[in-house]
């Protein structure tokens, strides 16, 4: 069995194996995509793959849509190389539900691949071809939020984007450059209105590609590498826009055992690829099946009727509202509970965790009764309902290679929105005491006892990547389990960092809890488990 065009031809062997296979003409498709373009998306990677072209790939099964996706990779060249062209733009998309059961679908809505490469002249014609075009609606994005930066940690503009400015649109080579040509191009060809949508996972994210596209034509249109009339092209919501979104779908890196399973299905050449800028890519990928996509409703040159396939679309300050409940409530703030103790206790699989009764009290104590009560209701989506679906569906999927080692990445940048916009609902509440809080405060002290890189055994462990863990981790490095030491004067400047938890907790109250819950988490091995016990058993 391959995976490609002509392999799919043989249907009956793939659908005895248990394999959807794409129920529309792709040849017709793909031509119809190929002539007039509705829709191309910036980002060939495990959620895009999952989740939008499997939403088209349902429309156009069902004759809804006559036209499918173009996708163009702009970061990795050889994703599209060595994954989509040997594949036909074909993709597995293998859905691992809770109750154990697994769902294969042959995703072909993909009928167009794309290279964002400015010096490589055919690819880059074609994709300004594609923005020329009148038909064009949409061009969305998951590039991920670092990729919308124009400068780097230091707050120095990059050296690519800073060459770019100078030289204009004709050859640029940063990310957003070559996006912000192709923009130019579609000026070009009559100001053509389009929507530009930013479906990555991070706060108002229109903004971000909004500010970004905007100083490249503020650059370009003020050294006259650019006609003048670009900027007031890009400034005219009219003409374009930057809608705000709210994705939500878990799509780890490809998984050892699904690899496994299409090969006993006789499913030929399933070995993930390493490129050289170390993207892990391979011809499947693997999802859970929950999946959430609210969408802005601006589009001034129409869109496909994508809520036929389950997209929600709205006003901005409902996004706004969703966004918020997920990722302050409902969502982020029990992953990161998780995370922290997850590692701390040994745990190696998310799921697993949920069969631990503290880290299950934990979470739902955490979302429940101290989150939940100063969640805004965006109408579209209940809040209690989503968390249900977290804590009883989404996170005990044990079919989900998902680890707490993954998800306590960068922590000293979520722990502000994650935990101290709930902070600062209490502060703000005529009704919540602040000092009712328990175990949002535990979780801080379980991230600072985190950064001793010591588990609940005692044993050392390497903690995650954070661009933080080096200045943090150095005011708990005199502290071992069980020394007795002034451990709250040690950690005081920790909790002074606005930065990290969003306010100064000795000003919110909540410092003296943090010190205390501090101490007892390190008062020797086995400790973190005793605590938990304490204070959420």
């Amino acid at each position: 069995m391959k995976l490609s065009a002509e392999g799919i031809k043989n249907r009956e062997e793939w659908i005895n194996r248990g394999y959807a296979l794409p129920e529309f003409d792709r040849e017709a498709a793909a031509a119809a995509t190929k002539k007039d373009p509705v829709w191309i998306h910036f980002g060939n990677g495990n959620i895009f793959k999952a989740f939008q072209a499997n939403v088209v790939q349902k429309l156009l099964n069902s004759k809804v849509l006559d036209r499918g996706l173009t996708v163009a990779e702009g970061f990795d060249y050889e994703i599209i190389k060595k994954m989509n062209r040997p594949c036909d733009d074909l993709n597995i998309l293998v859905t691992l539900k809770v109750d154990g059961t697994v769902e294969k679908t042959v995703v072909g809505s993909v009928l167009e691949s794309l290279i964002l490469d400015s010096s490589n002249a055919g690819q880059f014609e074609r994709l300004q071809e594609i923005f020329a075009e009148e038909s064009l609606q949409m061009a969305s994005f998951t590039i991920t939020e670092k990729g919308y930066s124009l400068e780097d940690q230091a707050g120095d503009t990059l050296h690519a984007v800073q060459e770019d400015f100078v030289n204009g649109p004709g050859k640029p080579d940063s990310y957003i450059g070559k996006v912000a040509s192709l923009l130019y191009a579609r000026y070009k060809a009559g100001e053509k209105p389009i929507a530009m949508v930013s479906m990555d996972n991070c706060s108002h994210n229109g903004d971000k590609l909004r500010d970004a596209i905007l100083a490249f034509a503020e650059k370009w249109t003020g050294n006259k590498t650019a006609e003048e009339g670009f900027l007031n092209y890009v400034r005219n919501s009219g003409k374009v826009t930057f809608p705000w979104t709210m994705i939500d779908k878990i799509t780890p890196r490809p998984d050892e055992s699904v690899k496994k399973m299409l090969e006993e299905d006789g499913v030929e050449n399933v070995e993930p690829v390493i490129t050289s800028k170390n993207t892990y890519v391979a011809p499947f990928v693997n999802s859970e099946e929950t999946e959430y996509l609210v969408i802005e409703d601006s589009f001034p040159n129409g869109r496909p009727p994508l809520e036929k396939g389950g997209v929600i679309f709205t006003d901005r300050e409902t996004v706004d509202k969703v966004e918020k409940m997920k990722v302050c409530t409902c969502l982020n703030p029990l992953h990161t509970c998780l995370a922290i103790f997850g590692c701390l206790l040994g745990y190696t699989k998310i799921s697993d965790e949920m069969n631990d009764p503290e880290l299950v009290k934990l979470v739902e104590t955490v979302g429940y009764k101290e989150g939940l009560p100063v969640v805004v209701d965006p109408g579209i989506l209940d809040p209690k309902d989503f968390i249900d679906t977290v804590l009883k569906v989404r996170v005990p999927n044990p079919f989900m290679p998902d680890t707490p080692q993954r998800i306590v990445t960068d922590t000293s940048q979520k722990l502000a929105i994650r935990f101290g916009e709930t902070i600062k609902a209490y502060l703000r509440s005529e009704e919540l005491d602040v000092k009712d809080l328990q175990l949002i405060p535990l979780v801080f002290a379980g991230w600072i006892r985190y950064l001793m890189a010591v588990d609940d055994e005692g044993k050392e462990f390497t903690p995650s990547s954070d661009p933080l863990l080096e200045t943090c981790s150095r005011y708990v490095k005199g502290i071992t389990l069980g020394n007795g030491k002034d451990t709250a004067s040690a950690i005081a400047p920790i909790l002074h960092m606005d930065n990290v938890f969003g306010m100064d907790l000795y000003e919110a109250g909540l410092a003296g809890k943090v010190e205390g819950y501090f101490e007892e988490l390190t008062a020797g091995p086995g400790a973190v488990r005793a605590t938990l016990r304490k204070y959420v058993g």
